[in-house]
């Protein structure tokens, strides 16, 4: 490995994090053709069916690519999806080296891409930086290696760790920066999930709003080209139709409901998604796992105590973001998560990766302790 692979790989992943509200369902990756010590060649990947990363660089890099060494976020594809062979590309160009942060583990991919490399003798090298490349593909990574996307559950809730009043009146407990921080993390997700009871007791949409993503002009543009796919979970087809939810365009409605009612969804623009019931509601497994096998590497659970709680009971969540407002609530209001233990060694143990100030607010990103 070279000394200077890692900054070279640094700025592939700085390009890379450009895709993060646009590649679904692809995973984000950056290239960069280096030469004699200088880039020649830059490229990301910026939607689905469009050139890849390593097209973009050594479109840039053009005959300079040959004898250079091309630094890749992800081992490059070595089959014919909706664009050619990466690999392919980089042997026709004359690359003489590849380094790529980590492997592929597509069943399409998984190896292929540097074997194809190697056999055309070209140098191949893989793992640096590593965990900050599998970081920024969390989703696509989790789809590819468990058939189950990457479950981000976000709650706002008061120092006291409410998140409404007992009415259920719950609009703003936080902040302005707070909600940006938000939207940015729907606009992100291949999937915004809520339910019945969020969507009945504060009109919700769930929709992403460009003006507050906070975003330059290049990014929002991009974000919302592919909104995320907004699921309601409705067991009993509680939800009318002619809710703000609905009213903002079409969604998808998982339901253990009689599908009878299909057809009055689909005229308004609707799907319906049957899932199996478990104890008389939706069976969330495997609604995580019918949305894995459309493509989806990223849910973001925005729900009330109730839904939230039952994916924390089911260990389906792979990261908590709370917001945390400088506020208190009382105890008769309403808690952050459904979620009855009984004994102290019940405890749900949690692992902070990160805590840091938003506006007046704070964010606390946590993972359950494995």
């Amino acid at each position: 490995m070279s000394a200077n692979d890692p900054a070279f790989m640094a700025r592939a992943l700085e390009l890379a994090r450009k895709g993060v509200y646009s590649t679904h369902p692809n995973p984000r990756v950056g290239c960069v053709i280096v030469a004699d010590g200088q880039i020649v060649g830059e490229g990301w990947h910026a939607r689905a069916g469009e050139p890849h990363a390593e097209v973009h660089a050594l479109r840039q890099a053009g005959a300079r690519a040959r004898g250079a060494t091309a630094y890749v976020t992800l081992e490059p594809c070595s089959h014919h999806g909706r664009t050619p062979p990466c690999a392919d590309a980089l042997v026709a160009a004359g690359v003489a080296r590849v380094v790529a942060a980590m492997q592929d583990p597509n069943p399409q991919v998984a190896g292929r891409g540097l074997l194809r490399l190697a056999q055309a003798g070209i140098a191949v090298h893989s793992g640096v930086l590593e965990e900050e490349a599998r970081a920024l593909n969390v989703g696509f990574l989790k789809r590819m290696e468990h058939g189950l996307p990457f479950v981000r559950v976000k709650l706002a809730m008061s120092l006291d760790g409410r998140t409404a009043m007992a009415s259920g009146e719950s609009q703003w407990i936080t902040g302005p920066q707070a909600r940006a921080a938000v939207q940015r993390l729907r606009a992100r997700a291949s999937v915004v999930l809520t339910g019945a009871d969020t969507v009945l007791a504060d009109d919700a949409r769930l929709t992403v709003r460009p003006d507050e993503l906070g975003l330059n002009a290049e990014l929002t543009a991009l974000a919302m080209t592919r909104p995320p796919q907004r699921l309601l979970v409705d067991g009993r087809l509680r939800v009318p139709l002619d809710a703000a939810f609905f009213r903002a365009g079409p969604a998808l409605v998982a339901t253990c409901a009689a599908a009878a009612a299909r057809d009055r969804y689909h005229d308004d623009g609707h799907e319906l998604l049957a899932v199996p019931a478990a104890n008389g509601h939706v069976d969330l497994h495997k609604l995580l796992l019918a949305l894995a096998a459309r493509g989806a590497n990223e849910v973001l659970v925005e729900a009330g105590p109730r839904l939230a709680g039952a994916f924390a009971r089911l260990g389906l969540v792979d990261e908590y973001q709370i917001f945390v407002a400088p506020k208190l609530l009382g105890s008769s209001a309403r808690p952050l998560l459904d979620l009855p233990l009984a004994r102290m060694a019940e405890a749900r143990a949690l692992t902070i990766v990160d805590i840091r100030a938003v506006g007046d607010d704070w964010r606390i990103v946590a993972l359950p302790a494995r």
